[in-house]
């Protein structure tokens, strides 16, 4: 028997920070490839210190939810789960290339594949020009457009942008886009000043982010000038500075999200049958949408 862990973060404070997380777990659920998927957050229940021991298949593959590799993916996760002979080092990664380590838990008697976190896998690339697809309701989008890779950024772990660079980076070789850049909002180049960074007219905004809240709700709107106050709302596309910005919403609300957590899976070993191409094809048409719409066509509004 083989299982599955999706770990999150979770909230406190936002009942809806842990939905994608629920919703990619279902999707994957339903592909039947794992006799046992579970979620588990550091910030609700279930935690991540007991999830492992609610599993009775005895090989379990853990995957974080998580954009960058950095302290929770690194210490938190690892340390609550009680993986025996963990060490950060054993993933030799230089900051976006973690696959897979295999270790054990002795209490439980399980085998655990510790993956890398989603955010760095290459699939992800592929998500966030699908979001960006998405938004413009045009498949083909790139041609006249730029797109913005925006995360959270922090002095703190140089990690944290490491992986917005390298999807960036990704994105840009595709030659898709007329211009691709890698924006911030807590570190130098900022989301403030978005149109200071493209020539394009249309800007596609994609927030490299697990789900929507505080800051893909309310603090990047305001930082972009789409709204004064995001309790109103904001135009979809929204004109700022002779520029039409395409605010796309978390990253992580996107279905194919959960084709990520299985490619990550299959990746340490997991034995996936049709799984990925059930997921791929239930995504084909529908996402998660960033925010609730109010019957105005382009008008995207963040509460009632």
């Amino acid at each position: 028997m083989q299982a599955l862990v999706v770990a999150a973060h979770g909230s406190h404070l936002n009942p809806d920070a842990s939905d994608p997380t629920y919703a990619h777990a279902d999707a994957i659920r339903e592909t039947g490839a794992f006799d046992e998927v579970r979620e588990a957050f550091w910030k609700e229940e279930p935690h991540f210190r007991e999830v492992i021991r609610t599993l009775e298949s005895e090989e379990v593959f853990v995957v974080p939810l998580f954009i960058s590799e950095g302290y929770f993916t690194e210490q938190v996760i690892p340390r609550e789960l009680r993986l025996e002979g963990w060490d950060p080092e054993q993933w030799d990664s230089d900051g976006t290339s973690a696959t897979e380590v295999t270790l054990s838990v002795g209490d439980a008697n399980k085998t655990v594949h510790y993956c890398g976190p989603v955010g760095t896998h290459d699939a992800m690339t592929d998500v966030i020009v699908g979001r960006a697809e998405r938004v413009t309701e045009d498949p083909d989008v790139g041609e006249g457009f730029g797109l913005a890779v925006v995360g959270h950024g922090t002095e703190r772990n140089e990690n944290s942008a490491k992986a917005i660079e390298y999807h960036t980076d990704r994105i840009r070789e595709r030659d898709r886009f007329d211009e691709v850049q890698a924006l911030f909002m807590d570190e130098e180049p900022e989301v403030d000043d978005v149109t200071d960074f493209f020539e394009s007219e249309d800007v596609v905004v994609v927030p490299l982010f697990v789900a929507d809240g505080y800051h893909t709700q309310e603090d990047i709107p305001e930082d972009m000038g789409l709204t004064d106050d995001f309790r109103l709302g904001w135009d979809v596309p929204a004109a700022v500075d002779g520029h039409r910005i395409w605010y796309a919403g978390a990253v992580g609300t996107e279905d194919l999200m959960a084709d990520v957590v299985l490619e990550r899976a299959a990746d340490a070993g997991a034995e996936l049958g049709d799984a990925i191409e059930i997921v791929r094809a239930g995504a084909g048409g529908s996402v998660t949408e960033p925010a609730d719409v109010d019957g105005t066509a382009g008008t995207t509004k963040t509460g009632d």
